[in-house]
């Protein structure tokens, strides 16, 4: 549809085109300064980001945490200047990790100066956590795209979870400004199929439809009807035709505003660069302008050609006027609410305050269980849906599910009144992601950026799916717990394209995340303990399809060493040990059996258990050499994945029975015989180690 002809308040013209001009200006001398970046974005969206943010956003410049402000994503994070420069002109007060003001703008002069410098807080493309102001990082196009739909899902949670009559405490509105390659990745389409599906009438994506990519022209690659597809979807859909048309952008929003049903994308046309002698050219998009273009495209807008980071007078002030003059009453409005709210429900503020901070309830680790020795065990899948389930009760807003495959995966929540979550009913604490792994890592990400613990599950070989939303949950420091299971050969007849193999290692390699394959159930237990106590990093939980009998705790080692990384599970019961023996996951009680057969034989070994790489990196040098010992070089690691990184713990010396190829479909056990991992051969290849170490 058209955008309606409703009347808005008329500003100030002048000002008006002077407040997006100076946008437009500071991204052209910024990317210039840097000889660096893209400025034609921000050119060409500078009158809709003005717009926005002046009429529609409600956000107090002075509390950028304020939990009821509406979210401004930037899923066109390339554009990056544009968005420093409205923090800029609209004064937004930097605060520090915890909160609190530090007296400096989010974003100053000198910092858009230092655009993309070393250390500067205006990196190419927007970094959570690194830039007040900025609500989720975003670079791969598509991501916060996904993100808002988190976001959205999340106000919807956290409104149905604490409001009360009279007590509107949650209701703010997630904008997004999406591009031509946001539509062409497809993680924006899995997750605006899942919006439209939940009917998030507060989600409205501000598609810049430019009709330029890196390569030139879309008509390379890229001719849909988008809006088509949209309404396929279930969106409202509004067509703007043109950029610069700041009353029909208004009439749009205000329309978004209006319908409560689904959610809103806004088609809006323009020129990218708008004003540049390259307006219109791939050039303009992902190149500085030089420094002639600059002066001439200055000379077009009426603007001092020679003056550089120039804000005239007036226009931060004015700018910060609108935004503030809307955003400020609305917080302060707010805070008054909560103070009513925590005198009629005490507990439920008390609940928010924690989530505020990051925090979980004191009993949340109560009713976790205790596993009893068993010699055919449970599949770590399945004792991780138990500890899953004894832990939630006690964590109202933790949150997730499957890609459509909970019943494998055992991540359902199944406690009276867990529900699910949908278009009629908010409540509910399973997300039903359908078959999109892509979009349900994004989405968590969105959900964990705006106060819910959510966690995801799907097979393990599936995180191909998902490494981009797990990378950049590792970057923002979300504390989001990816549950992956099927982790090995041990899928059995489902063959080579649903065994993983090289995921451990490319897991283990992402910088941040705590990756832990668990080796019994009371190390599930364990592990998701260390998950949830997790506020700054994620986690990736490595679960098993077949059984792992649950190691006798009272002759071995206490499972509540996990939190170390690595530890000794079972040692030579006389002298040093001749041989270190490690395992995780369905692997480690095989690595035990070999242990005690090699001390049937009058063999020395050690058995250490290493679920977590990244927890073990992290303790003193002297913990690490009590563990692994330098003196001892037969060392042997056993895993059912590739054998890269394992020569740091097993060195020159040591080996490793591991995967060289693709698995095969057939029964477990044939495959284990196949490929080495059986007690016999463990114990053969840890003679052969002693011997050549002697």
């Amino acid at each position: 549809m058209k955008a309606d002809s409703a009347q808005l308040a008329q500003p100030d013209e002048a000002l008006e085109r002077l407040a997006i001009d100076t946008i437009r200006t500071l991204a052209m001398d910024a990317v210039q300064k840097a000889n660096s970046g893209h400025p034609g974005t921000p050119m060409a969206m500078a009158p809709v980001a003005y717009t926005l943010w002046r009429d529609f956003v409600r956000y107090d410049p002075d509390t950028p945490d304020w939990p009821n402000r509406d979210r401004f994503v930037l899923s066109v994070g390339h554009a990056s200047m544009l968005l420093y420069a409205v923090l800029h002109l609209a004064l937004v007060k930097e605060i520090d990790p915890d909160g609190k003001p530090t007296g400096r703008p989010a974003v100053g002069l000198d910092d858009i100066k230092q655009f993309r410098q070393l250390g500067s807080k205006t990196p190419g493309h927007p970094e959570y956590r690194m830039t007040t102001g900025v609500e989720t990082t975003t670079g791969p196009l598509g991501q916060g795209c996904g993100n808002s739909v988190g976001m959205a899902i999340a106000e919807r949670a956290l409104a149905s979870h604490f409001n009360r009559d009279g007590f509107k405490l949650f209701d703010h509105n997630i904008y997004v400004l999406c591009g031509d390659g946001d539509m062409m990745e497809g993680v924006s389409s899995e997750a605006a199929s899942l919006a439209g599906h939940l009917a998030l009438s507060n989600l409205c994506w501000i598609y810049d439809s430019n009709h330029i990519s890196i390569e030139g022209s879309t008509e390379l690659a890229f001719t849909e009807d988008v809006g088509k597809r949209f309404e396929g979807y279930g969106w409202n859909v509004i067509q703007v035709d043109d950029a610069n048309d700041t009353r029909a952008v208004a009439r749009a929003i205000a329309a978004f505003r209006d319908a409560h049903d689904r959610p809103t994308l806004i088609v809006i046309r323009s020129v990218i660069g708008w004003g540049s002698p390259r307006a219109g050219s791939e050039k303009a998009h992902g190149e500085p302008l030089g420094e002639d273009n600059v002066r001439a495209t200055k000379k077009a807008y009426g603007w001092p050609e020679g003056a550089q980071f120039l804000v005239p007078d007036g226009v931060a002030e004015a700018f910060n006027a609108a935004v503030a003059g809307r955003g400020r009453p609305a917080r302060e409005a707010w805070e008054e609410t909560l103070a009513r709210y925590r005198e009629s429900f005490p507990a439920e503020a008390r609940e928010m305050d924690l989530l505020r901070r990051g925090k979980l309830p004191s009993d949340w680790q109560a009713t976790i269980p205790t596993f009893p020795p068993d010699a055919v065990g449970l599949a770590s899948r399945d004792s991780g849906g138990k500890v899953l389930n004894a832990i939630a009760p006690h964590v109202p807003l933790l949150i997730g599910g499957a890609a459509d495959l909970s019943p494998s995966t055992k991540t359902s929540l199944t406690f009276q009144g867990a529900g699910s979550f949908g278009k009629n009913d908010h409540s509910g604490r399973n997300m039903h992601f359908g078959v999109r792994e892509h979009a349900m890592g994004s989405i968590a990400n969105g959900m964990a950026l705006s106060y819910l613990r959510s966690y995801t599950g799907t097979f393990l070989v599936f995180a191909d799916y998902m490494r981009a939303p797990i990378r950049l949950a590792a970057i923002m420091e979300l504390p989001v717990v990816f549950v992956f299971t099927h982790d090995s050969i041990g899928v059995g007849e489902d063959g080579p394209t649903h065994q993983p193999i090289e995921h451990l290692a490319t897991l283990r390699a992402i910088p941040g995340l705590d990756t832990i394959r668990p080796g019994d159930a009371n190390e599930v237990a364990a592990a998701w303990k260390v998950a949830l106590s997790h506020s700054n990093e994620p986690t990736a939980l490595i679960l098993s399809r077949q059984a792992i009998p649950t190691l006798d705790r009272r002759k071995y080692a206490s499972a509540d060493a996990l939190e170390k990384g690595g530890y000794i599970l079972g040692d030579a019961e006389r002298g040093a040990p001749e041989i270190i023996l490690i395992g995780t996951g369905s692997e480690l009680p095989m690595v035990v059996a070999a242990h005690e057969k090699l001390a049937s034989e009058g063999v020395r070994s050690r058995v250490v258990s290493l679920p977590s790489w990244f927890l073990f990196e992290k303790q003193a040098d002297a913990y690490r050499e009590s563990v692994f010992p330098d003196a001892v070089r037969a060392r042997l690691a056993v895993e059912q994945g590739g054998s890269m990184g394992w020569d740091r713990y097993v060195g020159h010396d040591g080996g490793t029975i591991t995967m060289k190829t693709f698995g095969a479909s057939a029964p477990l056990a044939k495959l284990q015989e196949k490929f080495g991992f059986t007690v016999d051969n463990i114990c053969a290849v840890a003679r052969d180690l002693i011997e050549k170490n002697k």
